[in-house]
């Protein structure tokens, strides 16, 4: 009993039990966390954030220099095609169309003319040039046998030979006239060449009109606006910014090392970062040929078959692509693979109170867990790595987790 009251006995023999306890910890090994390799449907998922695309912008500008009388639309406006978006001043034009109109009218008159009265005065003065030269021709036969019968002096004959000459040249002449008062005359063609450089006045005048009216040419939605009533506008200024009515499309900006798992007619769930509760379906409908060399990335567009009414352009939006399936497949959680980015991942397993070590072949990654093609069977009991060293055949006490 003196014995047993000595504090130096307690101590020791505490610390005999302690070590004791500590051998037995270590012969049986740390504790480690586990999880089990089983079977299930996966899917991989990328997830990424994009933007409602514009397919086509329109820049809206003039074609020629003017004073803007009235502005029809405002930013956010949905316009139709042909509606006025913006009216210059158009007073000089008007009036050099009606001067143009003009022109043709003179033009058109004067081809009918030509075809009307000028084909009958042509036609009434070569046959009295015909008549004259048949009266001056009978003239001269009657005055040289009166010459030759010694009746007449000789110099009626000089007389009635001049009087034939002059009549068949104006004979000449009348069929002159009568050739270019033809349709084909050149009298025509000279009357048609004016009317048609009148009627090119005309329309040319028309456009520079039109021009004043800068109207919609698709339907869609007005982005911006830099123009008042007042402002004097020059030539290729833009005035208004439209984004044409179109298929709504998505587009976002994926990791070139994911190319491999994109694909056209991949299907995808969607949410305006503004209306995060409204989800809709799209669909990949378009991937870029190339790489951007700047950001290491592939440009992917969706179309969504049936867009929600709040959807704006360049809308930010969350996307969730679904880029693999497979069904019934062996899952691991994802924490529990090791090198998982390298050639040769591998995984710890509990087998027998000891460590072992596999190599596995990794398929698709979840949510969360990834798929096994080869290295391990259902069941197995993988280490969840917690940051301890672990050497292959120690012994380790598992702790399902």
């Amino acid at each position: 009993m003196r014995f047993l009251r000595r504090p130096l006995v307690w101590i020791a023999a505490a610390v005999v039990i302690a070590g004791a306890v500590v051998l037995l910890l270590r012969a049986r090994g740390p504790v480690v966390r586990t999880c089990v390799v089983i079977r299930q449907d996966l899917e991989q998922h990328l997830v990424a954030s994009g933007r409602v695309r514009v397919p086509t912008r329109v820049q809206i500008a003039a074609q020629t220099a003017g004073l803007v009388v009235a502005v029809g639309a405002v930013e956010g406006q949905h316009v139709a095609a042909g509606d006025l978006l913006v009216q210059l001043d158009d007073g000089a034009e008007r009036a050099a169309v009606a001067q143009a109109e003009a022109a043709v009218s003179q033009a058109k008159a004067r081809v009918d003319q030509l075809r009307r009265v000028g084909a009958i005065v042509a036609s009434e003065a070569l046959r009295e040039a015909e008549s004259n030269l048949a009266r001056a021709q009978a003239d001269l036969e009657r005055t040289r046998s009166l010459v030759e019968q010694h009746a007449a002096p000789a110099v009626d004959l000089e007389h009635a030979q001049r009087a034939v000459d002059i009549a068949q040249a104006r004979k000449n002449a009348a069929d002159a006239q009568q050739a270019a008062a033809a349709p084909a005359g050149a009298d025509s063609r000279v009357a048609l060449t004016a009317l048609l450089q009148a009627q090119a006045q005309l329309a040319g005048a028309k456009v520079r009109l039109e021009q004043t009216r800068i109207v919609a040419l698709h339907d869609g939605d007005v982005l911006t606006r830099s123009v008042e009533p007042g402002d004097v506008v020059q030539p290729s200024r833009t005035l208004m910014v439209l984004a044409a009515d179109a298929e709504v499309q998505l587009v976002f900006q994926a990791d070139e090392r994911n190319l491999a798992w994109l694909a056209v007619g991949q299907a995808a769930r969607a949410s305006a970062d503004a209306y995060p509760q409204e989800v809709f379906d799209a669909t990949v409908s378009y991937i870029a040929p190339s790489i951007d060399p700047q950001r290491g990335s592939v440009e992917v567009r969706l179309a969504v078959p049936a867009p929600p009414a709040h959807l704006r352009p360049e809308m930010t939006v969350s996307i969730d692509l679904t880029v693999a399936t497979r069904a019934d497949v062996l899952t691991v959680r994802s924490a529990a693979v090791r090198d998982a980015a390298s050639s040769r991942p591998y995984v710890l397993t509990v087998e027998d109170g000891r460590v072992a070590r596999h190599d596995v072949q990794l398929g698709i990654r979840g949510d969360g867990a990834t798929e096994l093609v080869g290295g391990v069977a259902e069941g197995a009991e993988v280490i969840i790595p917690d940051g301890q060293r672990l050497e292959v055949g120690a012994r380790v006490r598992p702790e399902r987790d």
